[in-house]
C-alpha cells in the first residue's frame, strides 16, 4: 500500500547573511493512513520547518513531498493550496483565530473559502457539531479573546476538521497550554485517531505527545532517527 504522505530526501537551507544555514539534511518520512506520528526535538531543530514542507506552506530546497501519490511542489500554486485546503488541517501553537469572528464563525472559515460562498446552514451545522466534539458547545458565539487558551486551541482543532481533511499537521499544539490543559489537547488528538482513524503528523519538543502517537520520531541534526523512547 502506498503512504498517504511521502516525504523524500527533503533538504531545506537558508541564508544569514552570505553564509547559508542547512535546517534539514535529507529528510525521508512515510505515513500511513490511520497512522499518527509524533516527531519531537528541541527548539531551533527544524520541526515546523519539516511541518511547513509536508504541508505545502514552504517549498524544499531539494527533494520531494507527496500527498496520495501527487507531488505537491509539481504542482500549480493554485493546486496546492486547494490540496491544502480541501485535504490537510493545520493546527499551531499559536492559535491563528480571526479575533472578529466568533467560535463557530473561526470553524466555518475553512469551509467558506473553500465553497467561496458565505455561511450556509449545512456548514454552520457541521461547525457546531464540531464544537460540541471538542467540548464547545456552550462557546459557539464567544470571540476568541473571551475563549481561555485550551478552548482557543479547542476552536482551532474543529476548524482544522471542518473539511474533513484525510491528514492533521500539528505544529506545538500544547507548546503555549499548561500541562493539564495540554494533556487534554494531547487525548483530543488521540481520540481523532483512535475512534476516526484520523492520520496527524504532529511536531513538538514535549516527548509527552508520545503516549498519543503509534510512530515516534526524532528531528537532530537535519535528519530523522526512531526516538530513544521507543
Amino acid at each position: 500500500m502506498n503512504p498517504l504522505l511521502e516525504g523524500v530526501g527533503l533538504k531545506k537551507t537558508y541564508r544569514q547573511g552570505a553564509r547559508p544555514v542547512e535546517v534539514l539534511r535529507g529528510v525521508d518520512l512515510a505515513v500511513s493512513e490511520g497512522e499518527a506520528v509524533a516527531i519531537v526535538g528541541p527548539s531551533g531543530a527544524g520541526k515546523s520547518t519539516l511541518l511547513h514542507l509536508l504541508g505545502g506552506l514552504d517549498r524544499p530546497t531539494a527533494g520531494k513531498v507527496r500527498f496520495q501519490g501527487k507531488d505537491l511542489y509539481a504542482l500549480s500554486d493554485g493546486e496546492r493550496a486547494g490540496i491544502r485546503n480541501r485535504a490537510f488541517g493545520f493546527v499551531f501553537q499559536f492559535y491563528h483565530l480571526v479575533p472578529e469572528l466568533t467560535a463557530l464563525e473561526n470553524v466555518m472559515l475553512p469551509a467558506w473559502i473553500g465553497e467561496g460562498s458565505g455561511p450556509s446552514r449545512p456548514i454552520a451545522q457541521k461547525a457546531k457539531e464540531l464544537l460540541d466534539r471538542v467540548g464547545l458547545k456552550e462557546r459557539v458565539s464567544h470571540l476568541p479573546s473571551e475563549l481561555s487558551g485550551g478552548e482557543q486551541q479547542r476552536v482551532a482543532i474543529a476548524r482544522a476538521l471542518v473539511n474533513d481533511p484525510p491528514l492533521l499537521f500539528c505544529d506545538e499544539p500544547t507548546g503555549n497550554l499548561d500541562s493539564e490543559t495540554g494533556s487534554r489537547i494531547i487525548q483530543l488528538l488521540a481520540e481523532l485517531n483512535r475512534e476516526q482513524k484520523r492520520t496527524w503528523v504532529v511536531v513538538t519538543h514535549e516527548t509527552s505527545m508520545a503516549k498519543a502517537a503509534k510512530h515516534l520520531l526524532s528531528l537532530k541534526d537535519g535528519r530523522l532517527w526512531p526516538h530513544p523512547l521507543l
